[in-house]
């Protein structure tokens, strides 16, 4: 067999593409085509990267008949078998199934390096070391051979090369998904749509109140309790549902709350806390409590003390973990369990912020070289997400990060990450003076809460380093009151500071049952919007069925499938960032208040989490109900009216945006600059 060169090949490939083959003569002769047909269907080929004889089909409106096709298939790869020096790989001829090259793609974790390199997985031949054989459209693909022997010699494995046409390879990969697709969509509809607690009257003594000590925790996967073939004690089978229950429905918060007649228990879902169980009898709450703290390992006698604990649990074939806070109260210890998925998320900003301007600002600030990093925000608002979205992106081998964290949230490889123990005296402060002698490029502080870590992150990005941490506070400006309230000097904060993203989480309006509408001029007035504003603008409100009347509309096939009622599904991220800049310096060193440093903020450009968010809403990702719940405040508010008062940009009086040659509002015909 000849062996071509790779440019042997490649010019044989475009000849082959540019010049009539002897088939291609053939359907000119048998009428199917005539030549012009024939030399645009090269033509749109070469250009659009299709198959020529869906090429041709399309020009001609007819369909190649069978023998026809069948020629063309032989042809095509007798050539290249012949260009590429390898055997040709036909799936009618050499009887492989979908189902086996499936198996193979998930036995030898294949899935991205077929969906990327355009080859598949064909057989495995036994011998020292076992061959896998792998069909490829580009045998030459240097990356594709690299990224092979890496992931088969990790298995002890070789593989031999096959060449096969672009258009199998198309056939068989959808095929694939397909029944992945069918596969797992089979598994949930047998899937249980909600986890009751049902358990008998009986199944607690009377005089039952806590469970050994000396209980083996065997049951590390959950997957027998979302399908119901549990077998376990009734407190570890309710424990058990209720993890199951959460992992299912998505949420990030569990609430296992002791109230004087019953146990309640709640959970959070996109922000919002919701009870997805009937309330437990009271004579269950110490068995339950007991239960949580021997899988977290905590002291099950100690209560009199707030503890932490973690748990880990198997689910759906991955690993999660609980991080658990018990904390004693009047009828008994409140267990609060957050669920730390790493599966779940998707890191990186563009996936998080929606702004054009914004993503840029806070991208070239996250590259530069030292220099202060500020998230902002409440507990739950995403402010870790943003940061490793951060450090995702910076992640390079030329780069040294080291991370400090309480607890370790995401494990991103290439990193140091370094958990907090403070009964050790391992704290963020000594973390990060140890970080300095590491020689960082950059360093991420999970959470800075005293004056020793501030001044100690403030001097290490004074001294070359770029650090990344997170404060607790409203809004971006605040952050500058809230360092100084830890005791850091101004000068050090203007100095090092390069910029401040504050941060909360919105409900996502769902798009399959959301409903549009004309909001009234009022509405429009209380968010300082006019009816100019709202010009060819959809707004949404959403479909909420009552928790009552939810199983009525499901059995009457009226609830929305997606969301199941709730009228919202997801959530988005609504931001404001704070550039430091030679005006807010000064403001800092001069101790300006917060209001003023933000109103200066907004004059030089930043978007304030009201206008980000009554964006969003704009933009059809949320409605106003999110709005006056998350970000509404009148301060916002004043400063974003304040400023563009000041430039002009809207009406003094009806607050209608105004272009820069009107000198009246065309609205309420107002003088523009008169006061």
């Amino acid at each position: 067999m000849t062996n071509y060169t790779p440019r042997q090949r490649s010019t044989a490939l475009v000849s082959i593409q540019t010049n009539f083959s002897p088939f291609g003569t053939k359907l000119i002769q048998a009428g199917y085509a005539d030549t012009a047909q024939m030399q645009q269907a090269l033509k749109q080929s070469r250009e659009q990267n299709k198959p020529l004889i869906k090429v041709l089909e399309e020009i001609t409106g007819k369909e190649l008949p069978p023998e026809l096709l069948r020629q063309y298939k032989k042809l095509q790869l007798f050539e290249l078998k012949i260009l590429y020096g390898v055997p040709a790989f036909d799936p009618e001829m050499d009887g492989i199934s979908v189902e086996q090259i499936g198996n193979l793609i998930e036995t030898l974790n294949l899935k991205d390096t077929c969906r990327l390199h355009r080859l598949l997985p064909l057989s495995q031949e036994q011998g020292e070391p076992p061959t896998v054989v792998v069909a490829m459209v580009d045998p030459d693909n240097i990356n594709a051979l690299d990224d092979l022997k890496r992931i088969l010699q990790r298995q002890g494995m070789d593989f031999k090369k096959r060449v096969m046409t672009l258009e199998d390879y198309q056939q068989l990969f959808s095929e694939y998904l397909d029944q992945q697709v069918k596969q797992k969509t089979a598994a949930q509809q047998q899937q249980p749509k909600v986890l009751d607690l049902d358990f008998s009257p009986d199944a607690f003594d009377e005089g039952e109140g806590e469970i050994e000590d000396t209980a083996v925790d065997e049951d590390m996967n959950l997957d027998a309790a979302l399908t119901g073939e549990e077998n376990s004690a009734p407190v570890i089978s309710i424990v058990n549902k209720i993890l199951a229950r959460a992992l299912s429905d998505g949420v990030s918060d569990i609430h296992v709350e002791p109230q004087e007649e019953h146990l309640q228990i709640r959970m959070r879902k996109d922000g919002v806390l919701f009870e997805p169980f009937p309330r437990l009898p009271k004579k269950v709450i110490p068995a339950i409590t007991s239960r949580f703290k021997i899988i977290a390992n905590l002291d099950i006698a100690e209560r009199r003390q707030a503890q932490d604990g973690r748990i880990r649990r198997i689910f759906q074939g991955r690993a999660v973990d609980f991080r658990v806070n018990c904390l004693p109260s009047r009828y008994g210890e409140k267990i609060v369990l957050r669920i730390l998925d790493n599966s779940s998320t998707q890191l990186g900003l563009d996936k998080l912020i929606t702004d054009p301007e914004t993503l840029a600002q806070v991208r070239e600030i996250a590259s530069r070289p030292f220099g202060l990093f500020l998230v902002t925000g409440p507990t739950g608002s995403g402010k870790s997400t943003s940061l490793y979205s951060i450090l995702a992106e910076r992640n390079d081998p030329g780069i040294n990060i080291c991370t400090a964290e309480d607890p370790i949230e995401y494990a991103l490889p290439g990193i140091t990450q370094v958990q907090v123990i403070r009964a050790k005296g391992l704290d963020f402060a000594n973390i990060l003076r140890a970080f300095l002698r590491q020689d960082p490029d950059v360093i991420l502080v999970g959470e800075t809460r005293d004056r020793e870590t501030a001044k100690t992150a403030i001097e290490a990005a004074l001294t070359g380093h770029l650090v990344l941490t997170t404060l607790h506070t409203n809004d971006a400006a605040g952050a500058i009151a809230r360092l100084d309230e830890m005791g850091v000097e101004p000068f050090m904060v203007s100095g090092a500071l390069l910029g401040v993203l504050a941060q909360r989480l919105m409900r996502r309006v769902c798009t399959e049952c959301r409903i549009a509408y004309t909001p009234t001029p009022e509405e429009l007035g209380r968010y300082a919007m006019s009816a100019s504003q709202a010009v060819n603008v959809t707004f949404y409100k959403p479909n909420v069925i009552p928790p009552a009347e939810r199983k009525a509309a499901e059995e009457s096939g009226n609830l929305c499938p997606k969301c199941r009622g709730v009228g919202y599904k997801g959530r988005v991220g609504v931001y404001e960032f704070l550039r430091m800049s030679e005006r807010i310096g000064a403001l800092i060193n001069q101790g300006a208040p917060t209001e003023r440093i933000k109103e200066a903020a907004v004059e030089e450009g930043m978007k304030t989490l009201l206008a980000y968010s009554l964006q969003l809403v704009r933009e059809g990702y949320t409605t106003f109900e999110e709005v006056d719940r998350v970000t509404f405040t009148d301060a916002g508010l004043e400063a974003e009216l304040k400023a563009k008062r000041k430039q002009g940009l809207t009406c003094k009086v009806c607050f209608a945006e105004l272009q820069p040659e009107m000198l009246d509002c065309p609205y309420c015909m107002t003088p523009r600059f008169q006061d």
